[in-house]
């Protein structure tokens, strides 16, 4: 990954571990963990990616450098862009071909 096309910057975060409503589900606010450099291209192709565009939902892939704090991101966090404040819900999270990276697909406008 070169550092060039590391043009946004994203925070991701996890929700405080409080205990919520006796069901196993957590209550609580967004917590910051870290903010890194990521690159971020948008999803367009697909019979799926359309239908999702046209409910407001908006898919996208987020690469991100592998690192210590980076393989601690689990689909219960979410990414936020620091820049436009927008809210990106992580839906899968798989190791690039040359596993430097992480290829994050995030969906923007729905909710976690």
């Amino acid at each position: 990954m070169e550092a060039g096309r590391l043009t946004e910057r994203m925070r991701f975060e996890k929700r405080a571990s409080i205990a919520g409503d006796g069901y196993g589900n957590f209550e609580g606010d967004w917590q910051a963990q870290f903010t890194v450099a990521a690159q971020r291209q948008m999803l367009r192709g697909g019979e799926t990616v359309i239908a999702a565009r046209l409910n407001g939902r908006q898919p996208a892939i987020l690469t991100i450098r592998r690192s210590a704090q980076s393989e601690t991101i689990t689909t219960d966090w979410r990414a936020v862009d620091t820049r436009a404040g927008d809210v990106w819900n992580i839906r899968s999270i798989s190791p690039s071909e040359d596993r430097a990276s992480f290829d994050l697909l995030v969906e923007r406008g729905v909710a976690p």
